[in-house]
C-alpha cells in the first residue's frame, strides 16, 4: 500500500476517531467550566475577599511603584504577576472540582447501566431427564 492509503487506513481507525471526538467535546466543554469559572464563581470569591482582582497583583523589580499593572507595563517596569500565578491557582483547583464532579456523575451512571449478571437457568429439559435416570439407577441394587 502507499503512504496515503495508509495515513487514510490509519485515520479511519476507532481510536483516532474517538481521540479526536475527544478533544471537539473537551474544547468545548473547557469553554464551559472557564464560562463558569470567571461568570459565576470569581465573583463570589471577589466579594469574599473583599473585591480584590488578583490579576492586578504585581511586584516591580525596577525599585519604583506604580499604581496598577498598566502603567508599570507602560513605564516598561520588569515586573512579576504574581496574581496571574493565584489565579492560575485558583482556576485550576475549580476547574479540577468541576472534572471531578462530571466524572463522577459520568462513573455513577456507568454503573447504573451495568446490567447485573443473570440469575442461572433451571436445568433444561434434557438436563431433568439425565437427572430422573441418574436417579433410578442410583436406586437399584
Amino acid at each position: 500500500m502507499g503512504f496515503f492509503s495508509d495515513f487514510k487506513a490509519s485515520l479511519m481507525k476507532g481510536d483516532v476517531l474517538s481521540l479526536a471526538t475527544a478533544v471537539v467535546i473537551g474544547a468545548a466543554f473547557g469553554k464551559i467550566v472557564s464560562s463558569a469559572v470567571d461568570d459565576l464563581i470569581m465573583p463570589i470569591i471577589g466579594l469574599i475577599t473583599g473585591g480584590i482582582d488578583f490579576t492586578q497583583k504585581f511586584i516591580t523589580l525596577d525599585g519604583n511603584s506604580y499604581a496598577t499593572l498598566a502603567e508599570a507595563n507602560k513605564a516598561g517596569a520588569a515586573v512579576i504577576t504574581y496574581g496571574n500565578f493565584v489565579q492560575a491557582i485558583i482556576n485550576f483547583v475549580i476547574i479540577s472540582f468541576f472534572i471531578f464532579i462530571v466524572l463522577r456523575a459520568a462513573e455513577k451512571a456507568r454503573k447504573k447501566e451495568a446490567v447485573a449478571p443473570a440469575a442461572p437457568a433451571g436445568p433444561t429439559t434434557e438436563e431433568k431427564l439425565l437427572m430422573e435416570i441418574r436417579d433410578a439407577l442410583k436406586e437399584r441394587p
